[in-house]
């Protein structure tokens, strides 16, 4: 009997290795094949049978059991009408506001500031003048501006002067409203450092893009009456 046991046991032992095999092959595998995947996050299945999710920081890509073949692209669930790589990559790259650096953002109060609204813009970026005219008919609300240069080295020199200027607030009204550039200013920019640093984890890849308090993203330049709909939503949570 105890014989029986301990065979059992070891049993047991190999099923356990045998299923993990798969994640440390496709590991293995996609690290001497191809060098941008020499450091591999997580492998684990997918509702697919056979197919496996490779993630790399927030990026996604899938494999079969063994590593041989690679999949750059999107997985459906045809059956619930889901995009399953859209929903993780969403869940990978979600941004909880409350976590957000908030001292590396221009503050700005509009009344009372009740509601909350973080927002990534670049000083050169059209649509963001166009979304901060617009911004201008929304009331008792806070908005935490981090300032995001993605577009130009001259976006990086005008977010410097912002940043740097006096009243920060003041300045990146006149140049957004008004078309009035920064006057030349220099300090510690560390924080727009950070900011793109953050930006490039949560995937941001173009402005505005909105955070609302209850962490709902949107990207864009949308009109206020829907900045509107959005806070109210988020205020009300």
């Amino acid at each position: 009997m105890k014989l029986f046991a301990t065979a059992l046991l070891a049993t047991a032992a190999w099923g356990c290795a045998f299923a993990a095999q798969p994640q440390d092959q496709i590991t293995k595998t996609l690290a001497e094949r191809i060098p941008q995947l020499q450091r591999v996050d997580e492998v684990k299945p997918t509702p697919m049978k056979g197919l496996y999710e490779v993630r790399v920081g927030t990026d996604v890509f899938y494999s079969n059991e063994t590593g041989d073949y690679l999949i750059q692209g999107e997985l459906i669930d045809t059956k619930a009408q889901r995009n399953l790589t859209e929903d993780r990559i969403n869940q990978l790259t979600a941004v909880d506001f409350k976590n957000l650096p908030l001292n590396d953002a221009v503050k700005i109060v509009r009344g009372k500031g009740e509601r909350k609204l973080a927002v990534f813009e670049d000083p050169n970026c059209g649509y963001c003048k166009r979304f901060e005219r617009d911004m201008q008919n929304v009331d008792n609300v806070t908005v935490y501006l981090f300032l995001y240069p993605i577009l130009s080295r001259d976006s990086a020199e005008k977010s410097r002067n912002i940043w740097c200027a006096k009243d920060s607030a003041k300045t990146w009204h006149e140049l957004m409203l008004r078309d009035k550039n920064p006057a030349a200013a220099s300090c510690d920019i560390d924080a727009i450092e950070r900011n793109l640093a953050l930006g490039r984890k949560h995937k941001i890849t173009g402005t505005p893009t909105l955070i609302f308090a209850d962490n709902t993203r949107v990207p864009g330049a949308i009109p206020s009456s829907e900045v509107e709909k959005y806070l109210a939503a988020a205020h009300k949570k």
